[in-house]
C-alpha cells in the first residue's frame, strides 16, 4: 500500500510544526502540504486529494467546519481530524462526521493513537479485512430510472443501482459491475425519484440499495462503513441511521 497522504491546516506555525513532527513519527503517512487558512486548505485539497486532513476550527478565510463540509461533499471518505484549542465546536465537528476531535494541548500519544486508527481504517477499507455484520435481504423491485446527464439520457434499472453519492460536487450513481453515471441533480432530487422500499439515505452524502448491502463495519466514533455487493465503492452510515437500519431488518 502507498503511504497515506495527509494535509495540515492551522493558522499557528508552531502547531503546524508539532503536527508535522507527530505525523513523521507514524509509519505509513506522507505529509503533502500545509495551509495557514481555509482558502489555502481547499486549494491544496483539490491539488493533492489527501486521505487524511488535520484542521483547526478557527482559521482565516474559511473555518475548519466550513472546510470539512466542502471536503465531505467532494470526497466523503476523506478522514477529517480536528485539532483545536476550542472544545465548544465538538458537536459541529461530528455533524460533518469527523473521525476524531483533538483538543489542544494534546498528548503525543493521543495523536499517535488517532493516526494509527486512521491508518488501520484505510488499510481495512482497501483490503476489506474487517469482520462483517451481515444483514438479510429485502424484497427486490424492477422499476427503472430515467437519468439525464451531459451525454444524454440513460434508463437504469433501480435494482442495478448499488450506490448513489456526492462526488466532486456532483451526484454519481454506481451500478452493478461499476457502471458510473454522473448527473447534475442534487442528491435530494435523485433520492426523491428512487424507490423508497429499495433505497436508504444512510448519510448526507450517500444513498444505498438495501438489496446490495454486504456488511457494515465501524469507522471513527459514531460512523460505520457499508460495503456493497456489485461495486468496489463503499458508503458511510451514521450511528443514528445504523440503528434505523437495524429496526428495518428486525
Amino acid at each position: 500500500m502507498n503511504d497515506i497522504k495527509v494535509l495540515i491546516a492551522d493558522d499557528e506555525s508552531g502547531m503546524r510544526s508539532i503536527m508535522r513532527k507527530m505525523i513523521e513519527r507514524v509509519e505509513g503517512f506522507t505529509l503533502m502540504d500545509e495551509a495557514d487558512n481555509g482558502e489555502e486548505l481547499m486549494r491544496l485539497f483539490e491539488k493533492h486529494q489527501p486521505q487524511v486532513v488535520f484542521l483547526d476550527v478557527e482559521m482565516p478565510g474559511k473555518t475548519g467546519v466550513e472546510c470539512a463540509r466542502i471536503i465531505q461533499d467532494t470526497d466523503p471518505r476523506a478522514i477529517i481530524i480536528f485539532a483545536t484549542a476550542h472544545d465548544t465546536y465538538m458537536s459541529e465537528a461530528f455533524e460533518v462526521y469527523a473521525f476524531d476531535y483533538l483538543v489542544k494541548p494534546f498528548k503525543v500519544e493521543r495523536v499517535m493513537k488517532t493516526l494509527e486508527k486512521a491508518r488501520d481504517r484505510i488499510i481495512r477499507r482497501n483490503e476489506a479485512l474487517m469482520p462483517p455484520i451481515n444483514l438479510p435481504q429485502k424484497k427486490k423491485t424492477a422499476e427503472r430510472l430515467m437519468l439525464h446527464h451531459k451525454e444524454g439520457v440513460s434508463f437504469i434499472s433501480m435494482q442495478d443501482i448499488v450506490l448513489v453519492q456526492r462526488e466532486d460536487r456532483a451526484t454519481v450513481l454506481y451500478t452493478v459491475g461499476d457502471g458510473r453515471y454522473v448527473t447534475g441533480e442534487s442528491l435530494l432530487e435523485t433520492e426523491e425519484r428512487l424507490d423508497k422500499k429499495l433505497f436508504f439515505r444512510c448519510h448526507k452524502s450517500y444513498i444505498i440499495n438495501l438489496n446490495h448491502i454486504r456488511d457494515i463495519t465501524p469507522y471513527g466514533r459514531w460512523t460505520y462503513v457499508v460495503r456493497l455487493n456489485g461495486t468496489v465503492h463503499d458508503a458511510l452510515i451514521t450511528h443514528e441511521k445504523y440503528e434505523e437500519l437495524e429496526k428495518m431488518f428486525a
